[in-house]
């Protein structure tokens, strides 16, 4: 049997607000992958924030090891692009493709993406067709095909036939008017996003690849709500990750494991039987879909450190805790780190900007899974706020987190908003 080819679709800024994940978003194309694949219930990312997600994901290592900091397109980068996964793959006999948008290099799409080092850039305009005309052509050794939407990222379409008055809210946010309507335009953009998969996987099968293809769809975080995106509740971290493809990701399972974005690569590794690099911090998640194993991590890691502004946070979660500790001391929320929309402004009138942020937050996932109820002065949870504490310093440690000496510096030209600005679409500066 030949090596299997690899697509790897990702979307922006789409959590698991797709229907698989029972949400009422009508995401058919997204439905039938998962029937026929494998449905991660508990995967997150390893940063809610955009390239350093994307990065987490392709090189197997948290954005404070493998150098993405912040955005790739405000000067933030890779340490060594060789550890793109393409460069593992490579040896292995594979070409590599990118249609739309990649994130991790020098400007937002393909421009600059020759940093990464791809053999085919596919263009940046309609990835989805930019991918039909790639399998219609397919190259006879196995690909990796890379294709990166877009949506859901706002500006959302506001010309749609959905009503409003039928929807239901993210959980973080209320029952409004304007918010309901923000949801609407959501699941607008969703459904495009949902039928332009559905041409590319058309494709597939058109030309024969589907039954030697991997398909792998995510995205890189959460919703661009307020309390969603660029948090590190199980809201902002928490992402849609289906498998489907070769005969080990079918027969529409659903893993209730925790995953992380980093434990992608070396999955990938262990299928292809490829030496995983040293690197790697994730781990293989085959033990879960063949058997061996009910869990592959006592926890989850993630972190924010530069998006917008800068906004330095980490976060520890098990199947029934989480833990997250601020750095920055700050009385008033870093409001540039949250996407303007109709529920942003629904939370600035009522005075979200006045709400100082929790420098430290434990919620018992049990008892309330939408992270609301901060538990850190309850003594009753005392040892488990230790543990957790003492779990994410030594993660750090580890890890060599910059984090532990002070501030997380930038580097040299990178830009960002203040964070006492109003909006990301503000003026910019170079970091100092």
């Amino acid at each position: 049997m030949p090596k299997p080819n690899i697509l790897y679709i990702h979307s922006h800024d789409t959590g698991r607000y797709i229907q698989p994940y029972g949400h009422a978003i009508p995401t058919p194309t997204l439905q039938q992958l998962a029937e026929d694949g494998v449905l991660f219930r508990q995967a997150f990312c390893a940063a809610p924030t955009c390239s350093p997600s994307r990065a987490s994901l392709l090189t197997g290592q948290y954005p404070h090891s493998n150098g993405m900091l912040g955005l790739a397109h405000r000067g933030f980068a890779l340490n060594d692009y060789k550890q793109h996964i393409i460069h593992t793959l490579k040896p292995a006999g594979y070409t590599s493709a990118l249609a739309g948008i990649q994130h991790v290099a020098a400007k937002f799409t393909n421009n600059g993406a020759e940093e990464i080092g791809y053999d085919h850039l596919l263009g940046t305009d309609d990835p989805h067709l930019k991918a039909v005309d790639f399998l219609n052509d397919a190259p006879s050794e196995p690909f990796f095909l890379a294709v990166g939407f877009f949506e859901t990222h706002r500006e959302f379409p506001t010309e749609h036939d959905i009503n409003p008055n039928y929807i239901q809210p993210p959980a973080p946010l209320p029952d409004t008017p304007r918010v309901r309507e923000d949801m609407a335009n959501y699941i607008a953009m969703a459904q495009i996003l949902d039928d332009n998969i559905r041409q590319v996987l058309d494709a597939l099968d058109s030309n024969g690849l589907r039954n030697n293809t991997l398909v792998i769809s995510t995205t890189d975080h959460g919703l661009a709500f307020p309390g969603m995106k660029c948090n590190l509740t199980d809201a902002g971290m928490g992402i849609s990750l289906i498998m489907q493809g070769t005969e080990t990701f079918t027969g529409g399972r659903v893993v209730d494991a925790m995953v992380s974005h980093i434990d992608i690569f070396p999955t990938l590794c262990d299928l292809l039987e490829i030496d995983p690099p040293d690197y790697l911090q994730g781990v293989s998640m085959l033990p879960l879909i063949n058997g061996q194993a009910e869990s592959i991590r006592d926890e989850v890691f993630a972190e924010v450190n530069y998006h917008a502004s800068y906004e330095p946070k980490r976060a520890i979660r098990t199947d029934r805790y989480k833990y997250i500790r601020r750095y920055d001391d700050r009385d008033a929320p870093v409001l540039p780190n949250i996407d303007d929309s109709l529920s942003k402004d629904e939370w600035l009138e009522a005075g979200y900007q006045e709400i100082a942020p929790p420098q430290e937050q434990l919620y018992d996932l049990m008892f309330d899974p939408n992270e609301t109820n901060n538990l850190m002065t309850d003594t009753r949870y005392a040892n488990v706020l230790n543990d957790l504490q003492s779990r994410l310093a030594q993660w750090m440690a580890d890890t060599d987190d910059p984090l532990q000496a002070g501030v997380v510096h930038a580097p040299v030209g990178a830009i960002a908003n203040d964070p006492d600005d109003p909006s990301p679409n503000g003026p910019t500066s170079p970091i100092l």
